[in-house]
């Protein structure tokens, strides 16, 4: 198990090592607690859009399902004859230059990987930048919008924000409840009573503690053609190669497990770079990825390699709630 991999356990788990890190925690609580104070009490004036702003974000370390996310508002707005525009950290991404446009024909390691699957999927105009408030600027000065989408950026306050939607792995929560570096947590628990909306990826139902989303499987996808299959092109029973360079790769195991196939998981750290060695695993199985590991694997692709495609669904409370505020901020 990777160092990192044992940390994440730990946060999670719990383990009575991480009560040294206190004195670390109650520091670094200090300096975020004084960051967002700074920019709520306006003595650090950020940057206002002239459209409304959503940010998609969370206060844990690790994958929430958050481009899944995105890719439902995107959508669901457009549905409703809104121009999207979404603006992301580019996490990874060595563009030439920032601000940077991400287009569908630019590798994972120009754009970052999330950016290009959004971009890929939607066709939505994108530009990554880690000062989110130039991202936006160029975003809004390339094109006329109506709404933009910050996917991440929850504790990037320089953005003004009209929305915050917080996303939770339900089966994991809030790990030991601590913040960083003795927990998992970016900013103390408390914040989730300032944002609009705790969604609980995983949940089957609403609840007090948010409204519920699931990522639901919807289709077999070849890296090198392209062709989409049913979930029944596996059969029961099938043995295959998982591949999950993600923030919470057991979540993906879990799923092609509850696909009644039979995985050998191979774990990769979030945003891995892959190549055509480090996936040639033995036996010689089908080899099955997740979309945001597949625009980094598509030029060096095996015939039998696939990504599994997910689509969120959140509850029908969330999108009559959702709905509501869009009509409220246009």
């Amino acid at each position: 198990m990777a160092f990192s991999d044992r940390i994440l356990h730990a946060w999670y788990a719990g383990h009575p090592a991480l009560a040294l890190l206190r004195p670390l925690e109650a520091l670094y609580r200090r300096v975020v607690n004084a960051r967002r104070d700074a920019f709520v009490s306006g003595a650090r004036p950020g940057y206002r859009a002239p459209v409304p702003v959503i940010v998609v974000g969370n206060i844990t370390v690790g994958g929430t399902g958050k481009t899944p996310m995105i890719l439902w508002l995107i959508e669901h707005c457009r549905r409703r004859g809104l121009r999207v525009g979404v603006v992301s950290r580019g996490y990874g991404a060595k563009p030439p230059s920032l601000p940077w446009r991400v287009e569908a024909g630019q590798g994972a390691e120009q754009a970052g990987d999330e950016p290009l699957l959004i971009v890929r999927r939607t066709g939505a105009p994108l530009v990554i930048d880690p000062d989110r408030s130039r991202a936006v600027q160029a975003l809004l000065a390339a094109q006329p919008l109506d709404l933009i989408l910050c996917d991440d950026g929850l504790q990037h306050y320089r953005l003004a924000r009209d929305l915050e939607l917080v996303l939770i792995d339900a089966a994991r929560g809030l790990g030991n409840g601590r913040c960083l570096p003795a927990g998992p947590l970016r900013e103390p628990a408390e914040r989730l009573a300032e944002v609009d909306a705790v969604l609980c990826n995983g949940a089957s139902t609403d609840s007090a503690t948010g409204f519920a989303f699931q990522l639901m499987p919807s289709a077999l996808v070849n890296l090198r053609s392209g062709e989409r299959r049913a979930l029944d092109h596996f059969p029961p029973g099938q043995a295959l190669h998982a591949v999950a360079g993600i923030g919470n790769p057991q979540r993906f195991f879990n799923t092609l497990q509850a696909l009644d196939w039979q995985p050998l998981p191979h774990p990769f750290a979030d945003h891995a770079q892959f190549s055509r060695e480090a996936l040639s695993f033995s036996p010689s199985l089908p080899l099955v990825m997740t979309e945001k590991d597949a625009v980094k694997c598509q030029a060096f692709a095996a015939d039998d390699w696939w990504y599994l495609a997910v689509e969120a669904q959140p509850s029908a409370a969330f999108t009559a709630w959702f709905d509501d505020q869009l009509q409220r901020l246009l």
